[in-house]
């Protein structure tokens, strides 16, 4: 039997972390506190539960955001990376390496939910450099992103 790692971290790479184990759930929470924390209509979420969540680089920094939960997230880009609760430890699926590994299969909070999240798909959708016209820089830019996937060292030094 083999066992499943998941690996990921922050938008600049000062955190990163490793998950060990079966991942099975990943929901999508719409209440108005998980707003806020990720700044968005919703936060997607994968629970670490029965698995082993590791840290492997640098340690995040948390927020209280209730009288149970605290909040992990990267002190130096603001990425956010956990929901810490007393059930345990979700992880925010963006976070991870391939976050199209772990879709969500339940939704929480549905009484925060925004109506028009539901319409979303029906949006027409455009590629980044068919903005070009109205953004020519998309054309230029250059990501210092962390990539998706784990360095020895970030940011790389020079010749590597």
């Amino acid at each position: 039997m083999t066992v499943s790692t998941y690996t990921g971290g922050c938008q600049c790479g000062a955190v990163r972390f490793r998950v060990r184990g079966e991942l099975k759930d990943a929901s999508i929470c719409h209440c108005r506190m998980c707003q806020k924390a990720f700044g968005a209509y919703y936060a997607p979420l994968v629970s670490t539960r029965g698995a082993e969540l590791v840290w492997t680089r640098g340690e995040r920094k948390t927020f209280r955001s209730s009288n149970f939960v605290e909040r992990g997230f990267c002190g130096d880009c603001g990425t956010p990376l956990t929901y810490e609760a007393p059930d345990g430890v979700a992880v925010a699926a963006g976070a991870f390496d391939d976050p199209s590994l772990l879709p969500p299969v339940v939704q929480f909070g549905t009484e925060g939910k925004i109506s028009f999240v539901d319409g979303l798909h029906l949006l027409p959708g455009h590629r980044t450099e068919e903005d070009a016209e109205q953004a020519p820089f998309v054309l230029e830019l250059v990501s210092y992103q962390h990539p998706d996937h784990d360095t020895a060292a970030w940011p790389l030094e020079t010749g590597q």
